[in-house]
């Protein structure tokens, strides 16, 4: 049973803190200058009656900040836009705790589970307001629950710590700021979902905003989608809300109105050069001396094209705090040695990934005989045993790492052998000899031959950006052409990379790097053991089945990944940490024998810049999407000295 009330459950860490109101100073809260000046001439409020009665009272990392300033950011490439989770857009009811040791509370004020992890009763902050001044209520949760989670017209597949047995939770509004969420079966991990990064929609609805383009609300909304070129409403509201897709929700959203410390001005997608975030004037947080959050007046995004660029500007010192696209190892002796000239110093981001980098065939091919090959777990072992890891490890991640599939780390109590170190002996011979078995012929320039007498040409579609990736595969092709394989390596910005493979069932292979190597963020995101979301791109088909059973594109997995699917549901329902652990511990065991994805190292501790006038940093953090790096250490009280 989780019961988180005014006060956090905090595991003891040292990194921000989040404490009780401050009722004290509910007469004397402060803010910035340039929202003074708005007060003075009519155009906002008084602070106090911007802010709900009981704000969220942060004790910031090092010292209580100064308000002004920029923080410089960049997103690279087109299909980014996820990384504002990173950045400015992590506002769950339900935040992870700075060292991930569990959840505290965020935007509700209240969250109580039962003895059963079947209901639980959430309350939200009186007088809270969306940034445009207009109040967020449990109509907002109400309007979500009803046009997103259950609209069937909309068909939003995400969502699936809302439901147990295929079924959503039903949703029970008591008064304006309290609701229910009622489970037909135990939900254990419902509040350690809610925490994920993107996972909390309840937060990002706007219903004063979002119901002009829904049908149900307005009786014009086709008509208003036909003007702003959309087929029909549906089509008009998925992009307006963005739920389908990360890009989508950020994209040309500078008029929706957001609960985030700093709001969009010009969004993504409206120019192509910056992007640019100003502060929340109606932001619900405050410092211990009753300062309202944020410090910084804007985050400036520069829109780059490709991490070298992104590189370029980090050593100039245009980048404030970053380490997506730029922390490779490579990287490091050159940003080490930039120091002095770009202001800035590193910090330490402790591994939380399941590999450095994950191969990924799409066992779900529209190709009947590609689909067929690639899910052959022998077809899948023998290109792992072609690939000289040890190599890869020496001339790409310069010596830091040891040879491991997408598994544990070694230590952690869910660690398991053969998940880790099975087909990772570089043996050329071998993998010859089973892929004999499989595809014996062969071509006059002896590469492979499929079951229709076609070359095996597996083309590797690979997001550009990712630059740790194009070195592994120039060095892995020659790898997977000396067993006979016609291997290839197909770029692209990240935006089409999402369209073709998160997306798509065309595609024979990606390479990833995500996912987790260890407790609960093993559990949150078990993505190369049990297909579960779409971040499993093995299965595309097989992980909607298990959201949506009755979405066309869905298709039934065979007997064994049901099995694992069915774990999950168990180990969702189970609130005891002792009994996940055993749950999961049988799902890792599946995930050994099915052998969906192979990998390379698993990562050493990586590293992010920060500029040297940057304060209330955390210098040590875990590095995780799931934990959206930097995120859960508040960002909001950064400040510049």
């Amino acid at each position: 049973m989780i019961k988180l009330k005014r006060r956090a459950f905090l595991a003891g860490t040292s990194a921000v803190l989040i404490l009780p109101a401050l009722p004290a100073l509910a007469t004397g809260y402060t803010e910035a200058d340039v929202l003074k000046e708005k007060v003075s001439s009519g155009a906002l409020p008084p602070v106090t009656d911007r802010l709900p009665a009981n704000p969220l009272v942060v004790k910031p990392v090092e010292s209580v900040g100064k308000y002004g300033g920029d923080w410089n950011m960049a997103l690279v490439g087109g299909g980014s836009l996820s990384m504002l989770f990173r950045y400015q857009a992590y506002e769950p009811l339900l935040r992870y705790t700075p060292d991930w040791s569990g959840v505290t509370l965020n935007v509700a004020e209240a969250f109580d589970g039962d003895a059963e992890s079947k209901v639980y009763t959430i309350r939200l902050r009186k007088g809270m307001k969306w940034s445009d001044g207009q109040p967020y209520t449990t109509a907002d949760v109400k309007f979500w629950y009803d046009t997103v989670l259950t609209d069937k017209r909309v068909a939003v597949t995400s969502q699936g710590h809302w439901k147990t047995a295929g079924k959503p939770a039903k949703l029970e509004v008591v008064d304006e700021q309290t609701f229910k969420v009622i489970f037909e079966k135990p939900n254990g991990m419902f509040p350690l979902q809610v925490a994920w990064a993107n996972n909390d929609h309840t937060t990002r609805c706007p219903k004063h905003y979002l119901e002009q383009f829904h049908i149900d609300y307005n009786p014009k909304a086709d008509e208003l989608a036909k003007q702003r070129g959309f087929e029909s409403w549906i089509a008009a509201f998925q992009a307006a809300s963005g739920f389908q897709d990360d890009n989508a929700f950020f994209l040309n959203s500078s008029k929706k109105p957001c609960l985030n410390a700093w709001m969009f001005t010009t969004a993504p997608g409206e120019n192509t050069e910056r992007v640019i975030a100003e502060r929340n004037p109606f932001y619900w947080k405050v410092d211990t001396a009753g300062n309202q959050l944020p410090y910084m007046d804007r985050i400036v995004y520069q829109m780059v094209a490709d991490p070298q660029v992104l590189l370029l500007k980090a050593m100039q010192g245009e980048i404030d705090l970053m380490d997506q696209y730029i922390a490779t190892p490579n990287n490091k002796s050159v940003l080490y040695d930039a120091r002095e000239q770009g202001g800035y110093d590193f910090y330490t981001l402790t591994s939380t990934e399941a590999n450095v980098m994950n191969f990924i065939f799409n066992l779900n091919h529209n190709d009947a005989t590609k689909r067929k090959l690639f899910r052959n777990k022998d077809f899948r072992a023998a290109l792992s045993t072609a690939l000289d890891r040890q190599t890869l490890i020496d001339a790409v991640l310069v010596g830091q790492g040891a040879p491991a599939q997408p598994s544990i780390k070694q230590g952690d109590p869910l660690y398991n052998e053969q998940l880790a170190t099975q087909f990772t002996s570089y043996d050329v011979d071998k993998a010859n000899a089973m892929l004999d078995q499989i595809i014996p012929k062969r071509d006059d320039q002896n590469f492979r031959l499929d079951d229709q007498g076609r070359r095996l040409t597996i083309i590797f579609e690979i997001d550009q950006a990712r630059a740790i990736f194009l070195d592994l595969f120039q060095l892995v092709i020659p790898m997977f052409q000396a067993v006979g394989i016609d291997a290839q390596m197909r770029t692209m910005d990240r935006s089409l990379w999402e369209t073709r493979v998160r997306q798509g069932r065309d595609f024979d292979a990606t390479a990833h790097q995500f996912g987790a190597n260890g407790g609960v963020a093993a559990m949150l995101d078990p993505r190369y053991y049990v297909p579960t979301d779409s971040n499993a791109m093995y299965a595309p088909a097989w992980q909607l089945w298990y959201l949506d059973r009755n979405n066309e594109n869905a298709e039934e997995p065979p007997e064994e990944t049901k099995k694992l699917l069915e774990l999950y549901d168990k180990l969702k329902a189970t609130a005891d940490p002792a009994g996940q652990q055993d749950v999961m511990k049988k799902i890792l065991q599946g995930a050994a024998d099915n052998f969906y994805v192979f990998g390379v190292s698993q990562p050493p501790d990586s590293y992010g810049i920060v500029k040297n006038n940057m304060k209330n940093i955390t210098r040590t953090m875990p590095n995780s999407f799931g934990w959206p790096t930097p995120a859960p250490t508040m960002p909001e009280q950064f400040y510049k000295a």
